[in-house]
């Protein structure tokens, strides 16, 4: 799966601006990187909101346990990859049929995050049980929301593109070619959210996030950690 988002709806980490211009590597556009997965991936399906958004996903060498799904309501938008098992209690916790599947009900998790203020997204996204990574985006308000499973075991990264997009996408080598060394993993057990402004745990929401420099020979900017846990959310 594919999120491409513009400057306008996401400020790239400075983390990850540092790596690239510390150790420059060739890099691609947006629009090239769009172009790539689709031409490269079969059955791939590409959706363009607005100018600025671009999602794209296919069911190519996905895992009969960790499936691929997009779904759209209410002008959100969501790509999810994994299995939660603990679907069966949080559909009746939201309310949904039991005919919904996970990406039905990460959204409506985030609605109830939108609408219900103050309702902390720690607990949105600590609540999900399983190998999972996702990503949502709400047209309405034009805000970002991601997040990873506390054990990476859905693989996710995140990078910058040539014309200062921020891609996130579960295929490293995708965004290897795009993003140059603009590149890392993104971190397990954390969410990403533009409404609350920037990358925090959900596991350990008052701990500082940090993200290390790789070294030179390392294809990976950088490598982020949550202050006082012992899991690195590195490369393998």
């Amino acid at each position: 799966m594919l999120g491409v988002f513009s400057g306008a709806i996401v400020t790239a980490p400075d983390e990850l601006v540092a790596a690239g211009s510390r150790t420059p590597s060739p890099k691609t556009t947006s629009t090239t990187l769009v172009n790539r997965f689709v031409d490269s991936k079969a059955g791939a399906v590409s959706v363009q909101v607005g100018d600025q958004v671009h999602l794209a996903y296919t069911h190519q060498d996905e895992s009969p346990f960790q499936p691929r799904s997009f779904a759209v309501k209410d002008e959100i938008f969501c790509l999810f990859e994994g299995a939660l098992d603990n679907l069966g209690s949080l559909k009746q916790q939201y309310g949904l049929s039991k005919s919904a599947n996970e990406v039905m009900l990460v959204i409506e998790a985030y609605k109830a995050l939108r609408d219900r203020a103050p309702y902390p997204a720690n607990h949105v996204v600590g609540h999900l049980i399983g190998s999972f990574a996702f990503v949502v985006f709400d047209k309405s308000t034009s805000t970002l929301f991601v997040a990873s499973d506390q054990y990476g075991k859905v693989p996710l990264y995140w990078g910058i593109t040539a014309d200062g997009c921020v891609a996130f996408a579960n295929d490293v080598d995708l965004l290897k070619g795009a993003c140059g060394k603009s590149l890392a993993s993104f971190p397990q057990g954390c969410f990403y959210s533009t409404a609350i402004g920037g990358l925090r745990s959900y596991e350990n929401p008052k701990n500082k996030i940090t993200a290390i420099p790789a070294k030179d020979e390392e294809i990976w900017g950088a490598t982020f950690k949550v202050e006082g846990s012992a899991v690195v959310a590195a490369t393998e």
